[in-house]
């Protein structure tokens, strides 16, 4: 039996990630650390197809106590939801600076 849930990026969260990589490469003029930094973020992001629930639910700043939990990764934070439903799905809603206060 498989016990995968599917990994979706809400459009916000796809636009955090084009923001992240368009800083880093553009911005800081470093396009390769920008590359291997997205990549790291959607790997992380899509190993929640197995166990999303070992994110902690997220209790301050935006998102609090509504059911969202987030993934730490570098200095970034993944905020999601895990949508228990016929269809198992993770809903990645953003992914942001976590020194930024949100």
């Amino acid at each position: 039996m498989e016990n995968k849930y599917s990994v979706k990026l809400l459009p916000r969260a796809h636009r955090d990630l084009d923001g992240i990589y368009t800083y880093i490469a553009e911005t800081m003029i470093e396009p390769g650390i920008a590359a291997k930094l997205v990549d790291t973020l959607e790997e992380a992001i899509f190993s929640l197809e197995s166990m999303p629930q070992r994110g902690a639910l997220r209790k301050i700043g935006a998102y609090a106590n509504k059911g969202y939990r987030q993934l730490f990764v570098g200095n970034f934070t993944v905020v999601y939801r895990v949508a228990e439903t016929k269809k198992r799905v993770v809903l990645v809603v953003t992914i942001r600076y976590s020194k930024s206060q949100f």
